[in-house]
């Protein structure tokens, strides 16, 4: 399961968590301009904008979790089992694998007016990757500068919600995640009041006006959370203290091995964190064995090119040793 936000400071940032009991050799990766994406049911592009993200790359094609584009728009896709459906081809409609969504999106719109446009005339089919790496049932946030939107492919149709919180997470559908954060509307980041009755009851310790926030794993608890602690955050507006904001954030969320257990014994945990300045192109990251952050700067790169740039990612723990 994960989680994913947008945040404002100064800049706007976006990310998420990738949580897994595995992994799939994922790099940051860089799709420059003149990288030839193809697709299976539409015909390839050859120019494009450029994207960096996090992908996992297999016939030389970025099997994309999340990126952002050079323009500022973002993408990211989270698991959604049992609620996700791919429809056959449709006639008159633009048919795209889930697997190409991101790519197909983030190579021709520089923000979400222009995603909206081709959103009208998607269709998410039914189209494996291959018989070895099957479909993934996925929702996806998209965001840019200015807002955020929610895509889910269900049985009906496309349902697509506009995202004030700037969050998402799994299931259930996002309509129950924002009517279930009316069941939190009394918390507050500021000393609680008591309401008691006449009863004159001591407030013992700080933090009292969050008494009920949601702590467990679940991914309807972990969107209360992230919006609560995300909506309530403060930072300052330098690019330092933001991206270790942000990073905070999603620290409220993040999962450590051995308390999420999956059915064959293995165990779910966060196996990286992303934070994508929008408004920069620089990909931040950390991993669960390395709680430094590392980045990769898009527009250090020969955006030009034909290419993809991979880069490994850095999971071996550095420790500022003081003595």
């Amino acid at each position: 399961m994960c989680t994913a936000i947008t945040y404002t400071t100064k800049d706007h940032y976006f990310g998420r968590t990738l949580d897994l009991e595995r992994t799939y050799e994922e790099r940051v990766t860089v799709t420059l301009r003149n990288y030839e994406l193809r697709f299976r049911k539409k015909d390839s592009i050859n120019q494009h904008y450029a994207m960096i993200g996090m992908a996992t790359v297999m016939e030389g094609y970025p099997l994309y979790y999340e990126a952002a584009n050079e323009c500022g728009l973002a993408m990211a896709a989270l698991n959604f089992p049992g609620n996700a459906f791919y429809a056959p081809e449709a006639e008159g409609k633009d048919n795209i694998a889930p697997f190409e969504f991101i790519p197909w999106i983030l190579a021709q719109c520089k923000n979400l007016a222009q995603a909206r446009e081709l959103l009208a005339r998607i269709n998410l089919c039914e189209e494996h990757f291959s018989k070895e790496l099957p479909l993934s049932p996925l929702h996806w946030i998209i965001a840019d500068k200015e807002g955020a939107i929610t895509v889910e492919p269900l049985q009906d149709g496309l349902h697509i919600h506009e995202n004030p919180v700037g969050v998402l997470t799994n299931n259930p559908t996002f309509d129950y995640h924002m009517t279930h954060l009316s069941d939190y509307r009394n918390l507050t980041p500021n000393p609680s009041e008591n309401r008691f009755g006449e009863i004159a009851l001591a407030m013992y310790s700080r933090g009292m006006g969050g008494i009920g926030l949601p702590g467990d794993l679940s991914s309807a608890s972990r969107f209360v959370r992230a919006a609560f602690v995300k909506l309530n955050s403060v930072a300052g507006n330098s690019e330092n203290e933001s991206v270790s904001q942000f990073f905070h954030i999603l620290g409220a969320v993040e999962q450590t091995r051995g308390c999420a257990r999956m059915p064959d014994g293995s165990y779910e945990i966060t196996a990286y964190t992303s934070c994508i300045n929008l408004d920069k192109g620089i990909y931040y990251y950390t991993t669960y064995e390395n709680r430094g952050i590392s980045a990769v700067d898009l527009h250090r790169c020969d955006l030009d090119g034909a290419g993809l740039y991979l880069y490994p990612l850095e999971k071996t723990l550095q420790i500022v040793r003081q003595n």
